[in-house]
């Protein structure tokens, strides 16, 4: 008997932690934790390895606090789309009130570990859950502009390594915010399409005008312009001590003329094999390109 238990019991604890995992979103976390370490990396020139395992575990507690109080909130529309109706809070697994402790817990852990850093990370932290919890996820029953909206906390990350780094938001942050912000269109704009029908289903508006058409691609051709040439801004100097050698810029306009080529081809197909495309570049864009800034800024 006291075997079963112990199975049981390990059981219990491997199914909370899978679910726990789903509510905090851990790979989204992990995908912000990684661009706030490029962020802090682009701004020092020796690394302090406590400050940047505590904005490691400060950025990773406060995303993970963002998507527990934004399934909190879709709990029910959850339910109905196929691609999140198996969450903890839809089917039961979880309750609304323990989902409620993990996000308050994990808040005060995110912000403390950030405010330990500096206040100013801790500022940009709790700005970033308050909009994400309280005008992204409420207006995306409301508006198509909750893309907008939720672009603003989708962007801090990047720029909030540079802030724990300096304890100073000037130019440079305000560029690596740019940066992400514009990249966020064309991306969940991409997942806006592929999964049109399913938003459309729990009443969100994830598209420019709510519409799956060739205006929604402009728009998404549009915004993959204005951040290709964000991005290699940095190369003409013109945003202080972050600035990337012309090779770096020539590499950067290609992966984001990858991006642009998909957009094109949405906007000849309209198919959402395109779309799917383009959401994937859009990833690897991201991902690239902070990576290659990084490897820019050590050779300066």
């Amino acid at each position: 008997m006291n075997s079963i238990a112990i199975l049981e019991n390990k059981t219990s604890i491997s199914a909370l932690l899978s679910d726990l995992k789903q509510l905090t979103k851990v790979g989204l976390s992990l995908s912000v934790v990684f661009s706030s370490v490029a962020g802090y990396l682009l701004a020092i020139d020796v690394v302090n390895f406590t400050t940047l395992a505590l904005l490691a575990l400060g950025g990773f507690f406060m995303v993970g606090a963002s998507n527990a109080f934004n399934q909190i909130i879709e709990k029910d529309t959850d339910a109905i789309m196929q691609r999140t109706k198996n969450r903890p809070l839809p089917t039961g697994r979880m309750s609304v009130n323990f989902a409620m402790f993990v996000a308050i817990l994990f808040t005060v852990l995110g912000l403390s570990i950030l405010y330990s850093i500096n206040p100013k990370t801790a500022l940009f932290g709790a700005i970033s859950i308050f909009l994400y919890t309280c005008a992204y996820t409420p207006l995306k029953s409301v508006t198509p502009l909750t893309v907008f909206v939720g672009a603003i906390p989708g962007a801090i990350p990047f720029m909030l390594g540079w802030v724990a780094a300096t304890n100073n938001f000037g130019i440079e942050a305000g560029f690596l915010f740019m940066i992400q912000f514009f990249w966020q269109f064309p991306h969940f704009w991409a997942i806006g399409w592929l999964q049109f029908e399913e938003y459309k289903k729990a009443g969100f508006n994830m598209l420019p005008m709510n519409t799956k058409d060739k205006g929604a691609v402009k728009q998404i051709i549009f915004y993959t312009i204005i951040m290709i040439l964000v991005s290699i801004a940095p190369v003409l100097r013109v945003s202080g001590d972050f600035y990337i050698y012309p090779l770096t810029a020539v590499i950067i306009a290609l992966l984001g003329l990858l991006m642009l080529y998909y957009a094109i081809q949405l906007h000849k197909s309209e198919q959402n094999i395109d779309a799917r495309k383009l959401m994937l570049s859009s990833v690897l864009y991201i991902t690239a390109v902070q990576v290659v800034y990084v490897v820019d800024k050590f050779l300066h």
